[in-house]
């Protein structure tokens, strides 16, 4: 079954350091990215303007201490709060290892468990620059409609798999609408980030040409929840919502960086379709 071989190929991400630069100006970069001003950072973290001045213009070095205040109070990503540390002359406050490391074996079982527990509907666990990391046997078969092999060859960003030409792209029905969701929400996902590999992507994504998969549908109960995906597979319409799911609390910038991207069916056709493909009746 080639759902079955997609599954197993898609089942086999890297790590750059951004240039360095001071702590202070990094400080201020976050704030202005947070679109704050220094007084409203200031009382936020309860220090003075003056002395976040100082801080920002590199007259006065922060500890430890305040580049993780500053940093709660920006809301700033794990990796970049390592950055910060290290501008400052601290060590990194959090660790960072590779997704296939064997110290994070028991989250990701905990995280597959997860992705399993969806069945039949799919799910995916998807790093920072959307790249799968791991998925449910669910999920394979909404990619058959694939054409170009090269898009599932680890590693699979699934943005670009959803939006390419050759991907899933000509197979969704409401391809203009879902196109805007998905590039609105990589845009918010840069502003949060400052990540130039998800502006790189943003880019390419949108320099994609746009072909008419059909009429665009009136919007249906499921539009007034999200944007849903409607997928054509043959003869049969398909329709999805998303759900992103992120964990707690992790110590960890790998494990902080997850995420668990769930579709689940909006109607009968959809529900019938996924149990039917998992071998799960009717």
């Amino acid at each position: 079954m080639r759902a079955a071989r997609l599954y197993s190929v898609l089942m086999n991400t890297e790590n750059t350091l951004p240039r360095k630069t001071s702590a202070g100006a990094l400080i201020r970069e976050w704030r202005e990215r947070r679109r704050m001003s220094q007084l409203h950072l200031a009382l936020e973290a309860g220090i003075s303007q003056r002395h976040l001045s100082f801080l920002e213009r590199g007259r006065s070095n922060p500890s430890r201490e305040m580049v993780l205040l500053l940093s709660d109070s920006l809301s700033i990503p794990l990796r970049q709060r390592n950055r910060i540390l290290l501008a400052s002359g601290h060590a990194p406050g959090f660790s960072e290892r590779d997704i296939h490391d064997p110290a994070l074996k028991p989250a990701m079982n905990v995280v597959q468990a997860v992705l399993d527990g969806h069945a039949p509907n799919p799910a995916i666990a998807i790093d920072r620059h959307w790249t799968m990391v791991a998925a449910n046997r669910a999920i394979a078969p909404l990619l058959e409609v694939v054409t170009n092999a090269e898009l599932l060859k680890p590693p699979v960003n699934v943005l670009r798999l959803s939006l390419h030409p050759e991907g899933v792209a000509p197979s969704i029905v409401n391809l203009a609408s879902w196109r805007a969701h998905v590039l609105e929400r990589l845009r918010l996902l840069i502003d949060h980030s400052a990540d130039p590999q998800l502006m790189a992507l943003e880019k390419e994504l949108a320099g994609y040409p746009v072909k008419k998969t059909g009429p665009e549908l009136k919007p249906g109960a499921a539009d007034m929840i999200a944007v849903p995906l409607r997928l054509r597979l043959g003869a049969t319409e398909l329709s999805f919502i998303t759900t992103t799911t992120v964990f707690g609390t992790p110590l960890d910038v790998t494990l902080s960086e997850l995420a668990i991207e769930s579709f689940f069916p909006t109607d009968a056709t959809t529900a019938a379709f996924l149990r039917q493909s998992q071998g799960k009746g009717s």
